[in-house]
């Protein structure tokens, strides 16, 4: 199966980010992709919440979602949209994160709502409270298609390795991470972490990336580390897609996965055991 990657450097202005996304997943299926997988917060990052509110929609009448679900239909491909920054009916005005999975035909096949919110201080200067903005969502998806189960994630939930467990035992043999990490993290982390949760899942793992320099109307700004990754069950990284924005087409041998989880069974190695 040939998939598709898009690597973004999104703005905080969906409808221009909605464009380039268009072109790009066009591109992708014009080469061949049959699943195109765009990067978390597709349509929009902002640090400020007055300009969220301004700018974000709820799910029923988002434009990104409206128009990538059409772009999924007229090109009869299945497509992963990263995750879209989405109003909710929360009282406190917590946005979702939220990833869809759309089928050829532009339907919603599953959402999944990021469970792990990046609270974190890296340095005097980098620090991060996604939870002031977004509510964490509750419940793992894996979502069923003709070849086979997706289990859907979302960034900083790739340092949680039993929820990857869990996806993998629950029928998951390809499990999407869509990320705008952190430039630091990234360099540190990414590339372990990536292939950590394939290794010890057997499953492929594909993480479209925001990358560069995103420059705001009100002049904050971020960066993102990118190197959107393909990542084997064996853990070997077939594919990275350095820090340029724009598509890579890579081609999965998805008879990988039993291959590699028969050489290493640990799915059926669970044993109990009390706690330290």
């Amino acid at each position: 199966m040939r998939v598709g990657l898009i690597q973004l450097n999104v703005s905080d202005m969906p409808e221009v980010n909605l464009a380039v996304t268009r072109n790009y997943i066009r591109q992708a299926s014009s080469g061949g992709a049959k699943f195109v997988l765009t990067p978390e917060v597709t349509n929009c990052i902002s640090s400020s919440r007055a300009h969220q509110n301004a700018v974000l929609h709820h799910e029923a009448d988002d434009p990104t979602l409206a128009g990538l679900r059409q772009e999924a239909a007229a090109l009869g491909i299945w497509l992963l949209i990263g995750s879209l920054g989405l109003k909710t009916n929360d009282e406190d005005g917590r946005f979702a994160n939220r990833s869809f999975l759309i089928d050829p035909t532009g339907e919603i096949v599953a959402r999944y709502d990021k469970i792990h919110m990046f609270d974190v201080v890296i340095s005097a200067d980098e620090q991060y409270q996604e939870s002031k903005g977004y509510r964490p969502g509750n419940r793992a998806v894996v979502a069923d298609t003709p070849f086979g189960g997706v289990g859907m994630t979302i960034c900083y939930d790739v340092r949680f390795a039993a929820l990857y467990r869990s996806l993998a035992k629950a029928g998951a043999r390809i499990l999407t991470v869509p990320a705008a990490f952190s430039p630091t993290t990234g360099a540190g982390h990414w590339h372990s972490l990536l292939r950590a949760r394939a290794i010890e899942t057997g499953c492929f793992v594909l993480a479209p990336a925001q990358t560069g320099l995103h420059l705001a109307g009100d002049d904050t700004q971020r960066h993102t580390y990118g190197h959107s990754l393909v990542v084997s069950p064996w853990g070997e990284v077939i594919h990275d897609s350095g820090e340029a924005p724009g598509f890579s087409l890579v081609d999965l041998d998805l008879a990988e996965v039993e291959v590699c989880r028969k050489k290493v069974p640990s799915l059926l190695h669970d044993r109990p055991f009390e706690g330290p």
